[in-house]
C-alpha cells in the first residue's frame, strides 16, 4: 500500500473558522525523503492565541505564508505524482479525525479534489488492533522526535508505521 503520513498544525480546532498553518506529508518507507512540507498564510480573521503557538510560528510570521491555493496546488501536485509512482495514496496519521478534516476541507476548496478520496487511516487505532490491546501505544516506535512541526511529526508516524507493518510481518 501506498501510504501516506500527514500532520498538519492550525490555529484553531475546525476547518472553515480556523486556519491550517503548516502541512507535512510522507511517503512511509525509509529513508523517508520523498516528502512534503508548506507552510499556509490563514483564510480567516479568527484564530486561537494558545493554538497558534503549538505551531511555534507568530500570527504575525503566519500572515506572510504562501497562499492556501498556491500551496494545496503544489500538495496536490506531488500526490498525484506519488500515485503515478506507487499507485493510490492512503492517508495515515496519528490523530486522523484533526488532521483529515483540514486535508480534506483545503484540497476540495482550493483544488477541487482529493487524491486521497474519502477515507483515512488512524494509526493509533490501527496499532491498538494490531497488539489486540485498547491500551496500547504506538509512540514508542517513533525515532524522530514529535516537536509540532508538520513534517517531523509525519515522519515520526512514518517511522513508527514502518515498525509497526514490519513487527507484524504486513511489510509485503
Amino acid at each position: 500500500m501506498n501510504f501516506i503520513s500527514v500532520d498538519i498544525e492550525a490555529d484553531g480546532p475546525i476547518p472553515g473558522k480556523y486556519s491550517m498553518i503548516s502541512l507535512g506529508a510522507v511517503r512511509c518507507v525509509p529513508p523517508y525523503d520523498e516528502n512534503f512540507y508548506c507552510t499556509i498564510r490563514p483564510v480567516t480573521e479568527e484564530y486561537i492565541p494558545e493554538a497558534l503557538a503549538v505551531s511555534g510560528f507568530t500570527r504575525e510570521e503566519a500572515l506572510t505564508f504562501n497562499t492556501p491555493e498556491v500551496e494545496m496546488a503544489r500538495f496536490n501536485e506531488w500526490l498525484k505524482f506519488m500515485k503515478s509512482r506507487y499507485g493510490y495514496p492512503v492517508f495515515i496519521a496519528d490523530n486522523n479525525g484533526f488532521d483529515w478534516s483540514f486535508t480534506n476541507y483545503y484540497l476540495h476548496y482550493y483544488t477541487g479534489s482529493n487524491p486521497f478520496g474519502y477515507s483515512s487511516w488512524n494509526l493509533n487505532s490501527f496499532y491498538k488492533g494490531l497488539d489486540k490491546n485498547l491500551r496500547a501505544k504506538f509512540k514508542q516506535f517513533r525515532v524522530t522526535k514529535h516537536t509540532h512541526n508538520a513534517l517531523d511529526d509525519a515522519i515520526g508516524n512514518a517511522e513508527a508505521l514502518h515498525t509497526i507493518l514490519t513487527k507484524y510481518g504486513l511489510d509485503k
